[in-house]
Order: structure tokens, then C-alpha cells, then sequence
């Protein structure tokens, strides 16, 4: 028996991602990517597929007699053969990040409601030209993978079962971002679109000027890469990929409010913090350093980095972040002149 329901829609779902304004975004964002999410796209790589394309002359040596077109060959008396077109069905697959910090927030929404909402904009952006959108989602206690699927009903699918996630502290052995990377590079390795929604906090680093058990006044400096950048150069050789950095403001810096208690939704750990000028001055910097990092290993890793905040508009943040991306891949540079 086919059930012809409707897909389950909560409010919240349905205010996270309203189709009406998602399909006006589809209709005004998809020619600024340019290709960059899924827009007029060819096929993965250059090489026979399955559509067949027009017949031309055979050359010999060069084709391959297996493409000979019998047909054409036999109404003309020339040897003729077809070309076939590359596949067109491009798969995109995301990894969203639903560790503890993600459910923290004190904009317009946490930074769960908002990772639902990016993926939303890529979503019904891609399942829009008839291609197929699959997901990794990285939950406290493991990593759950959803089949790529096509449709509007299969991307709200997905969306709901990140809003129904159970949150809670992280498990002893779960992957961290770097673990669901690797994981998804090693399980799709198809051409296509990889995004990764997450707030790019590994949950053993330090609250940024708080510090840790070991060094409660945050003094220890942090030094290299973050884990998650080797395997995301990995990722990005092969595919392309859109990093989605969610950020909350009092993640960047905090109010001035005294004493406070403090809890690392990651490890539970709860420090008593005197908010003073000296504490969030320090707090900014070691935030702003941490920011920094981010942004410099996501551009060594050849990845596109997108911002979302909060407290802001992420429809905007989106419309003029592909914006700025069609100036970057239209910019020309002049013969004998360095970018």
C-alpha cells in the first residue's frame, strides 16, 4: 500500500526552513554559485556515460569501436560513431556536527536550529536540479549516516531527525570532527558537493581564555593545526567542499556579569568564573585567535568557508556569501600581473 502523507513538518522545522523563501533563494542564489553548490552543472568527470550525444566521423586510432554508431554508419557508407555524455546526477553529502556545543545559544536561535537551516539552503538548492543529498550527522554517542535520496520529502526528512536529535554529553569513544571527516571521506568516494556544518570546537580544547582543570587561568598557548585540517585536505582533493562555521556572539565575548559558573557542555566540567575587564579581555583574544585558526586551516585545506551567526540573517549571510564567490571565480587577472 503507497501512503500518499505528507512527510512530518514540525512548526519549528517549517520556521527553520520555510519553503517559500528557500524556493525564492533557489530561484536568485543558484546562477551566483556557479557550480559552487550544485548550480548549471556538467557531469563529474570528462568521459563516457550513459546519455548519447551526436554522431560523428570515426577516427581511427583515437575511438573506440565499441561507441560505433551501426546505424548512421549504414546510411551514409562512412564509419560513423556517437559520443556519449558524462552523468549528470551529482550526489552532495554533509556531515553535521551535533555534539554538546552545538545546542548552545543566545542569538536568534542555537547553533543546532541554525546547522538545520544551512543545510536546508544547500539542500533544497541541490535536490532542486534532480540530484541526490545524503548525510553524516555527528551525534554524542556516534555517527549516524542517512542514504543520499532525492526530493523535497527526503531533505525534510533529514532536517527533522537533526531537530529530534537527543542531546547530551558526549560519549566515551564517540568520533570528533576529525573522525566524521575521515568517515566520510572513506564511505562516498563519488565526485560531487561535501559540506560541513559545524562549529569547529574539538571538544578537547580549551573553553578559549578559561582555561582547563590543569590551567584554570587559560595561559597554556594553543599551537598547531587543528585535527580535523588533514583530513579535510583529503576531502578536498577529491570533492568539492563548503565548510559552514556556526557561531554563537558569546562564543567571541562575554558580559560583564562578575562571578559566574561556567559548564563545558563537552565534558561537563564547571569552572566558577570572575567576569572582570582582565578575564574578557583575555577571553576575546584567545576566542579571536581561535577564529583565526580556524579560518587559516579551512583555507589551507582548499575548503570554501561560509559564517553564520546567530544572531544575524542567515538567508543574507548566504545570499552575499555566493555573491562574492561568483566575483572571486569571475576576477581575471591581466598577463604578467600576480594576483
Amino acid at each position: 500500500m503507497i501512503s500518499l502523507r505528507r512527510p512530518r513538518r514540525s512548526r519549528k522545522l517549517a520556521a527553520l526552513a520555510p519553503e517559500r523563501p528557500l524556493n525564492r533563494l533557489e530561484l536568485a542564489v543558484t546562477r551566483r554559485l556557479d557550480g559552487l553548490l550544485h548550480g548549471e552543472h556538467l557531469g563529474l568527470i570528462p568521459g563516457p556515460g550513459t546519455e548519447l550525444a551526436e554522431a560523428r566521423l570515426y577516427q581511427p586510432g583515437e575511438d573506440d569501436i565499441r561507441h560505433m554508431d551501426w546505424a548512421v554508419t549504414a546510411r551514409t557508407t562512412t564509419p560513423h560513431v556517437r559520443d556519449l555524455i558524462a552523468d549528470h546526477e551529482l550526489e552532495a553529502w554533509a556531515l553535521v556536527d551535533l555534539t554538546p556545543s552545538m545546542d548552545f545559544g543566545t542569538g536568534r536561535m542555537v547553533k543546532r536550529d541554525l546547522a538545520v537551516a544551512a543545510l536546508a539552503a544547500v539542500g533544497f538548492l541541490t535536490v532542486k536540479l534532480g540530484d541526490r543529498v545524503g548525510s553524516y550527522l555527528l551525534q554524542p554517542d556516534g555517527l549516524r549516516r542517512r542514504p543520499a535520496r532525492t526530493g523535497k520529502a527526503a531533505m525534510y526528512a533529514t532536517l527533522q531527525a537533526i531537530l529530534d536529535a537527543q542531546p547530551g554529553p558526549r560519549a566515551a569513544g564517540a568520533p570528533d570532527l576529525a573522525g566524521g571527516i575521515t568517515a566520510l571521506d572513506r564511505g562516498q568516494t563519488r565526485r560531487g558537493l561535501r559540506v560541513i556544518i559545524s562549529d569547529f570546537l574539538p571538544p578537547h580544547d580549551p573553553v578559549p581564555g578559561l582555561g582547563t582543570p590543569h590551567d584554570p587561568a587559560g595561559t597554556a598557548p594553543a599551537g598547531g593545526a587543528p585535527a580535523w585540517e588533514r583530513p579535510l585536505r583529503r576531502l578536498a582533493a577529491r570533492h568539492q567542499v563548503l565548510a559552514v562555521e556556526i557561531i554563537d556572539p558569546r562564543e567571541l565575548d562575554l558580559p560583564d556579569i562578575g562571578l559566574v559558573e561556567m559548564a563545558d557542555p563537552e565534558t561537563g566540567a564547571v569552572h566558577e568564573i570572575v567576569l572582570n575587564r582582565k578575564v574578557r579581555e583575555r577571553y576575546a583574544a584567545a576566542a579571536a585567535a581561535q577564529r583565526e585558526q580556524t579560518r587559516a586551516a579551512l583555507r589551507r585545506s582548499g575548503a570554501h568557508h561560509l559564517v553564520l551567526r546567530t544572531d544575524r540573517d542567515w538567508i543574507a549571510d548566504v545570499a552575499r556569501f555566493a555573491l562574492r564567490q561568483r566575483r572571486s571565480a569571475g576576477r581575471t587577472v591581466a598577463p604578467g600581473v600576480r594576483p
